[in-house]
């Protein structure tokens, strides 16, 4: 299994070969995915912003989630993970956005969403959009990592079909 860094480092090589920028908004991995990727040198070239929106309230204010569909689906749901990836592309001058939400636990969660539930969406400026919900197991850090390992895969499959 490569690591965080390899796969940054696919992530960082492919972006500059298509001359793409990325942006990230993480709610539950609060900043680790873009730590990994700022952890390697000369990522400024094809790493533009994160947002950490933790709250319910930063969705709405930084990202422009509508209020109705975190009511209507929760804030850990595809769609508000769409819209989080959605509101990244009209913030700045990335082409690439990726965006995450779960609940990494130990509490928060319930029957529907247990603990290790994580929503996923990644967005192209041409209107393409992915997105999907996966379960985890673990501690906190664990659901975190895996998290992230599953946000770059889903960057790596979108640059793939460029």
């Amino acid at each position: 299994m490569r690591s965080l860094q390899e796969l940054a480092t696919q992530i960082g090589e492919t972006l500059l070969a298509q001359g793409h920028l990325l942006a990230l908004a993480e709610s539950c991995t609060g900043g680790l995915a873009a730590a990994s990727i700022t952890d390697l040198a000369g990522s400024s070239a094809w790493f533009d912003s994160s947002v950490v929106v933790y709250s319910n309230q930063a969705k709405q204010d930084l990202l422009k989630v509508p209020v109705e569909t975190l009511a209507q689906y929760g804030a850990v749901s595809e769609p508000v993970a769409i819209a989080m990836a959605k509101g990244l592309l009209t913030q700045g001058r990335c082409q690439i956005s990726a965006s995450v939400t779960g609940i990494a636990g130990p509490s928060g969660g319930s029957a529907e969403k247990p603990v290790g539930t994580v929503c996923f969406a990644w967005a192209h400026q041409d209107g393409r959009v992915m997105s999907t919900t996966q379960h985890f197991s673990g501690n906190r850090q664990q659901v975190r990592e895996q998290s992230v390992r599953a946000l770059f895969e889903g960057i790596l499959q979108l640059l793939a079909t460029y």
